[in-house]
């Protein structure tokens, strides 16, 4: 089955374009207590109800590679909604939801309804709702204010690591000085020999906030090397939105074993 990104194809993640890309500058850093970076962080997280962006995806699992058009759609922290068009033919869609993921492919006609059990396979690290919402916004995977964490400045960016690394996961958090949005983050899991390096490679002013305009996530494992590059091309927020999905008749259903 070509199990093609279609999902996150993202996830993984705006903008009526007002602005281009933001420039990321730092040469005058403060230093500042890592409460402080933490609380800006998130005082800085993208306020909105609803998202509708076109986004050009580029999927490559060293089998397969392919570029889709996606017309991305989210309810904060209720659902993620992805169609994904080639020649202007849709080849799937995907919702999300806290509670299960189901998609469903035209080029073999088959559909998945179930948890997010296939999602972390596709990326090979283990994956959820938020993290997956948090990616497309450009803010950290885990919640940083659960932890307590040791900052640095490296390279004109705030680097935040656990003081105490959880039993399963070693993580890294870097974070633009300027926007306080996030420029890289890094999940690695040693025991099942999974990374996952999400780098935000430029941020854009959606309204007056910022916004990522071109995510990078690559995900390895044993074997295995995925990379998805998220190129959001225009976003609106707070528009009503609609997230129409159902599954067509005859369609096979995807297990996994």
């Amino acid at each position: 089955m070509n199990r093609i990104f279609y999902l996150l194809c993202f996830s993984l993640i705006m903008l009526q374009s007002c602005g281009g890309t933001k420039a990321i500058s730092g040469s005058n850093i403060k230093k500042l207590k890592t409460e402080k970076i933490i609380t800006n962080h998130y005082n800085k997280s993208f306020n909105y109800n609803t998202i509708n962006a076109r986004v050009r995806v580029k999927y490559d699992n060293g089998k397969q590679s392919f570029s889709p058009s996606v017309t991305l759609r989210m309810e904060k922290d209720k659902k993620i909604w992805l169609s994904a068009k080639l020649l202007g033919i849709t080849l799937a869609k995907v919702l999300i939801t806290p509670e299960k993921v189901s998609y469903y492919e035209k080029i073999n006609s088959t559909y998945f309804e179930g948890n997010f059990e296939l999602l972390s396979e596709w990326l090979g690290t283990d994956l959820d709702f938020e993290k997956v919402q948090q990616i497309l916004l450009g803010q950290a995977l885990f919640d940083l204010r659960d932890d307590k964490y040791l900052s640095s400045i490296e390279n004109q960016k705030y680097q935040l690591q656990p003081k105490k690394e959880l039993e399963l996961f070693e993580r890294l958090f870097v974070i633009n000085p300027d926007t306080f949005k996030m420029f890289s983050q890094q999940l690695k899991q040693p025991i099942e020999n999974r990374n996952l390096l999400v780098n935000y490679k430029s941020y854009q002013r959606v309204g007056n906030q910022d916004f990522p305009k071109e995510i990078r996530v690559e995900a390895s494992g044993d074997s295995s090397k995925t990379s998805i590059n998220i190129d959001y091309r225009s976003v609106d927020y707070n528009a009503r939105v609609s997230f129409p999905f159902k599954i067509p008749s005859g369609y096979e259903q995807v297990t996994i074993e």
